[in-house]
């Protein structure tokens, strides 16, 4: 444990009733706003996770009309095969 819980020790029941009055005082005209939202957000929440749609698949890229040239670069090499035991691998062509 840190030295400052063991020096002072955790709140008992009468310092959390003063720790709580004093966050009402603080945040007391918030409160009804806050708790208003929250139960907003609970509620979209629980609407959201009861729906038992399944997510859309993505749309298909579109077809490039026949004839045309494609600008897309070329498609990446496919890996050289793996070096066979006491071989060095194949360098990179330079």
């Amino acid at each position: 444990m840190s030295a400052l819980v063991l020096a002072f020790g955790l709140p008992s029941g009468a310092e959390w009733i003063i720790i709580l009055v004093i966050a009402l005082l603080i945040f007391g005209p918030k409160l009804p706003s806050i708790m208003r939202g929250l139960g907003g957000s609970i509620k979209e929440f629980k609407k959201g996770m009861s729906t038992d749609e399944t997510p859309a698949a993505p749309p298909a890229p579109p077809q490039p009309p026949a004839g045309s040239v494609s600008r897309d670069p070329a498609p990446p090499a496919p890996p050289a095969p793996p070096a066979a035991p006491g071989q060095n691998p194949p360098s990179a062509p330079r």
